[in-house]
């Protein structure tokens, strides 16, 4: 079998050969010696030779099974049986044949995993005294478990006290209990029922113990082996989690987090990817269990009081702010872990709002130290993990937003660097950072600091007018001007986009996300702010800047499309009155110098290019010993993802589910509220019919010219609006044949919509009847061809009836004259010709009668359906005539000539 399979027939029939020979002194040899030093000659060539392994498979797997039934004994012979089961088991590492080729190895895995009665064989083994014996059945499992797992999950359900056996295992000697711990770390993933009597078993104990002997974070592999069980066993299960904290408490789990302080390099690689074991086991606690289980959020928020209670922010900000030699990975996580514990808790919001960091004298509040690592960092994934907290702080946390929007000042330091600006008030170092770019042309600072101010005014009317009062000298102060802080962000913005044009020409650019991120904070100022959205527009600079932006092929998709959003947040929060900044004005613009087309499709350029970094997203590594070395070095993981194309580690981060739920909902009231605008007049104040009647005292003159006036004014906005509504029709005359035009395009009036919609639907009907009849028409003349096939039949049947006839009107006339020539001759005896010519005739009526009868029951029928086909495609403006001419006129010409024929 193996051979078939496999291949390789130059080489394998000499170790075929060889590997039955073991195999018939293993099963047929009576001396025990030769036995056990043919199973170690089998043992050696199975663990170098994939053909070995091929022909093992094949043949070998009844004979040492059965040596592992009868034969438990001979100790040693059952070791070398284990160890053979091992090697086949086990891949041959090999640079020759191609790389999909099947392995003997996982082939192996199969058979033997494929009867539960071998797995059962194989449990029973472990309660066997010797070491080795033990220590390779755990071995042989594991590796069934590596090409085996689902089959090998339901086979151990099966086998009573299964589970239980494995977990007496951890109480073994130490080399077997490490190979037990990672075997019950593959058998629980993915296996709800395994973990609930993994954890029925007590193992929770076990672990915290073997964590503890190990010296927490300090130690080996075994412990990275322990925390990838624990996060097993908690990862969406509440009650599991529940029964950790009720039995073990969060203790043991702090113990491993606790660090010295001013431990430089105390970080090896082991112990950080045992801290980021440890680390995971705290976000999933914190993010609780999936939102479809019930109790999810009381079973969260438990666990955040209960961590607190345990003093962990103090470990987490020690990890993730105040250990800057710490590796990259391990800040990032205890900063999404500090996100988490203070999300949506309003215990844990305070108490990170009033925490100190660092030794004295150099001691700063926690959430300045986090904004000084999201400005100075230069690791995306840090900035990313630092922004998340503040993301955290300020959701549904109002007063933390006032708190930290009321610190929001300029400061007599304003020109020292950030290093230099340690003492200075949150809000003031958030400040700096935004308007660097006019000092520095830092616009990374700029971009940064405008995601944390966009976490501080979102949802919040009272930050954003807060913030909205701020205001900045010029970048001339000798003018003695000020600006609000709005217009200085629109001039970053500026900035921002100029430096990426011009280094789209070098081989240089900025980051991807600098000018999407400061677009992002102006959306979230605008909307539902009116106040903001007047003192945007009060430069008629910026409103030209933005439609740039969204119609400009310069930019990315991304840029274009949030530029759109921010446009319609100018019309959709517009409540300003003036002339040429309202509502009206904006959507003028919008229409003359981007298209209303044009512009309602940048929603879906936006929706695309976030769609892809959402997706990425929603899909984190987990962690084990595969993913561990490489999520310790986190700066090549974040190179590998700004490599590749259209997606951006910041972008797929900062714009996540719950901002594009939000750009989706602004996009439905835009769309709508700008359709509406163009149904509508400028004034929606109604003039009064008061007005119109003449006041008490008023001159004629003066009253016709105050008519005069009203006229003139209703007349101007009738063409305003006509223009408009010019425009518009022009645009989607332009973008109607074309199969990109936006759907959500309509007309620009009430009954326009109306008037179309019910030419549209009259259309649509026509139509449907069109197709109708010219379905009746292709049925009726399919059945008037099969008719005209049929007549043309019968007519040749008559025709053949015909010729018949005229033949015995032939024979008949042969005869009379044949019966006349026999008269006159005399000399035959005369016979009664009359009579013969009378019965004859007789005979050959009757049968032409029958047939003539048949033939004009048909021809009647045929007739009748010839006269409603006739009707019927009459109705359909056919001409029948034309159709019929020429039918039969072939099949009649001959009948004329015989009787021509026949005359002469």
């Amino acid at each position: 079998m193996g051979k078939f399979v496999f291949g390789n027939e130059g080489l394998e029939s000499k170790e075929d050969s060889y590997v039955e020979r073991y195999l018939d002194r293993i099963s047929n040899g009576t001396i025990p010696d030769d036995r056990r030093s043919a199973m170690t000659e089998l043992q050696s060539l199975v663990a170098e030779s994939h053909s070995a392994q091929m022909s093992f498979g094949a043949m070998g797997f009844p004979i040492l099974l059965n040596v592992l039934k009868e034969d438990r004994e001979d100790v040693e012979l059952v070791r070398g049986a284990l160890e053979t089961f091992v090697s086949a088991l086990t891949p041959i590492e090999t640079s020759q044949g191609p790389k999909t080729e099947v392995q003997p190895a996982s082939v192996n895995s199969d058979l033997l995993s494929r009867e539960t009665e071998n797995i059962s064989l194989l449990l029973s083994l472990l309660s066997e005294e010797d070491f080795y014996v033990r220590y390779y059945t755990i071995q042989l499992l594991t590796a069934l478990l590596t090409n085996s797992l689902k089959r090998l999950q339901e086979a151990i359900l099966l086998i009573p006290r299964g589970i239980t056996v494995l977990m007496d295992m951890l109480m073994d000697r130490e080399v077997i209990r490490n190979e037990a711990l990672l075997l019950l770390t593959y058998l629980t993933r993915d296996a709800e029922e395994i973990q609930k009597i993994v954890v029925f078993e007590g193992v929770f104990e076990k672990i915290f113990s073997i964590i503890r002997e190990e010296g927490y974070s300090d130690g080996g592999v075994v412990v990275q082996d322990c925390l990838e069980l624990l996060n097993n066993l908690i990862r969406h299960s509440s009650s599991n989690q529940m029964l950790l904290k009720e039995t073990m408490g969060f203790d043991p789990l702090i113990s491993i987090l606790k660090i010295r302080r001013g431990s430089a390099f105390n970080f090896t690689q082991q112990k950080t990817v045992n801290l980021l074991g440890a680390l995971n086991t705290v976000e999933l606690l914190l993010v609780g269990a999936p939102s479809s289980e019930s109790g999810k959020d009381a079973n969260k928020n438990a666990n955040q009081a209960a961590l607190a209670q345990k003093n962990i922010l103090d470990h987490l900000l020690l990890l993730g702010v105040e250990s800057q030699w710490a590796p990259v990975a391990l800040r990032c996580m205890a900063l999404r872990c500090i996100g988490n514990l203070v999300l949506r808790n309003p215990q844990n919001l305070d108490s990170l709002a009033k925490k100190q960091v660092g030794e004295e004298p150099h001691v700063q509040p926690a959430l300045n130290a986090i904004l000084s690592i999201i400005l100075r960092t230069s690791i995306a994934q840090e900035f990313v993990a630092a922004d998340y907290v503040f993301k955290c702080f300020c959701e549904k946390n109002p007063n933390g937003q006032a708190l930290l929007a009321s610190t929001i000042a300029p400061h007599p330091n304003q020109g020292d660097t950030h290093g230099a600006a340690s003492d200075m008030p949150f809000g003031s170092i958030l400040l700096q950072a935004l308007v660097s770019s006019d000092v520095s042309g830092d616009m990374e600072a700029c971009c940064r600091a405008s995601s944390v101010l966009s976490h501080i005014i979102k949802d919040n009317l009272q930050s954003k007018d807060r913030v909205l009062q701020i205001q900045l000298d010029t970048p001339t102060p000798s003018l003695g001007r000020t600006e609000p802080l709005l217009h200085r962000i629109v001039t970053c913005l500026s900035i921002a986009a100029s430096a990426d044009g011009e280094n789209d020409q070098s081989s240089h650019s900025e980051e991807p996300y600098i000018q999407p991120v400061i677009l992002r904070l102006l959306i979230v100022w605008l909307v539902d702010c009116s106040n903001a959205v007047n003192c945007l527009l009060e430069s008629a600079v910026h409103l030209n800047y933005i439609i740039e932006l969204a119609s400009s092929k310069r930019y990315t998709a991304c840029v274009r499309g949030l530029a759109a959003v921010l446009l319609g947040a100018c019309v959709l929060y517009n409540a300003s009155r003036e002339k040429g900044r309202d509502a009206f004005a904006v959507a003028d613009a919008i229409s003359q110098k981007v298209g209303l087309t044009t512009y309602f499709l940048r929603f879906d350029e936006l929706r695309k290019s976030l769609a892809h970094p959402l997706s990425e997203q929603q899909h984190r590594k987990e962690l084990s010993r595969s993913s561990a070395n490489s999520m310790s070095d986190f700066q090549e993981i974040e190179e590998e993802e700004t490599n590749k194309e259209d997606q951006h580690p910041v972008l797929s981060e900062i714009f996540d589910s719950q901002f594009i739920n939000f750009l989706s909902k602004v996009e439905a009231d835009i769309r709508e509220n700008i359709m509406d605008i163009f149904s509508r007049t400028k004034t929606a104040t109604a003039v009064l019919p008061a007005e119109l009647e003449q006041k008490n005292g008023e001159v004629d003159g003066e009253y016709i010219k105050r008519l005069k006036s009203f006229v003139e004014k209703q007349c101007n906005e009738m063409q305003d609006l006509l223009a408009r509504n010019a425009m518009l029709a022009e645009d989607l005359v332009k973008t109607g044949g074309s199969n990109t035009a936006d759907t959500s395009q309509k007309p620009s009036s009430g009954r326009e919509r109306v008037q179309i919609e019910a030419l549209r639907q009259e259309l649509e009907g026509a139509k449907r009847q069109i197709e109708a009849l010219k379905t009746e028409k292709s049925r009726i003349e399919a059945e008037a061809n099969n008719q005209r096939n049929l007549a043309v039949k019968l007519e040749s049947d008559l025709k053949s009836l015909s010729d018949a006839y005229n033949s015995l009107e032939q024979a008949n006339y042969r005869l009379d004259a044949e019966v006349k020539t026999l008269q006159q001759g005399g000399s035959v005896p005369y016979p009664d010709v009359e009579a013969i010519k009378a019965q004859a005739k007789e005979e050959a009526e009757k049968d032409s009668e029958a047939e003539l009868n048949d033939l004009l029951v048909c021809l009647g029928q045929e007739q009748t359906k010839v006269e409603k086909l006739s009707a019927r495609l009459a109705e359909l403006g056919e001409d029948v005539d034309t159709l019929l001419q020429g039918i039969g006129d072939d099949t009649a010409i001959p009948d004329d000539d015989d009787e021509d024929e026949e005359d002469e």
